[in-house]
């Protein structure tokens, strides 16, 4: 089976969030809800030299992310209701004829993407713009991007053209859950384990 995957150039990244309002305005999502999130990461130190100068480290960051259809998706192994399921091209959908809205999933996906929605009372979630990808157009947000920092395609695709990177910070390490993700990253780029920097925008990710 084809599966299918997101590359994100975090060196084009300028957090503009033009990918998540094309993305709520397609599905029609209400104001307090979206399946792409743009995380802000930042961090940084001052320190004095011997000769009384100051240097300043700091750095910052945009990450671009939805559901990223893994390998081992435990939103599928938590859900009691087999709600979570796959889907043509490798994607994790949600048949909401049989969710029950207990939020499992939510709960236990380290990438924060399907949540509860408080009109439907069901999970919902990212589906890689499925209906236009039968009909081989792009995904919605990849269309959007003004700076092309988004492919959806092919995870072996979009890996034998990319490489095979797919974490940085504030993104968990990728044996967790084999997230079909590819990314370049930019100079300011911190590894999943870093603990010098912080995600500067939660109220805006978080579900």
């Amino acid at each position: 089976m084809t599966q299918y995957g997101f590359y994100f150039d975090n060196s084009r990244c300028t957090g503009c969030k033009t990918c998540e309002l094309a993305c709520k305005d397609y599905h029609n999502l209400d104001v307090n809800h979206t399946y792409r999130h743009v995380y802000v990461y930042e961090g940084g130190t001052w320190e004095l030299a011997a000769n009384g100068t100051w240097s300043q480290g700091a750095f910052a960051y945009h990450v671009s992310l939805s559901c990223n259809h893994c390998g081992e998706p435990v939103c599928m192994k938590v859900c009691p209701t087999g709600a979570m399921h796959r889907e043509d091209f490798g994607i994790v959908k949600v048949n909401k004829r049989v969710c029950i809205g207990c939020g499992y999933c939510t709960l236990a996906c380290p990438y924060d993407a399907p949540t509860v929605s408080r009109v439907t009372h069901t999970s919902t979630k990212c589906d890689g713009c499925l209906d236009l990808q039968l009909e081989h157009k792009k995904s919605i947000c990849v269309e959007a991007c003004p700076h092309r920092a988004l492919e959806f395609d092919d995870i072996l695709v979009l890996r034998s053209k990319y490489g095979s990177l797919a974490s940085i910070a504030p993104l968990p390490e990728e044996h967790h859950t084999l997230p079909n993700l590819v990314i370049k990253p930019s100079p300011a780029a911190r590894p999943p384990d870093d603990v010098e920097g912080f995600i500067a925008n939660p109220k805006e990710v978080k579900p």
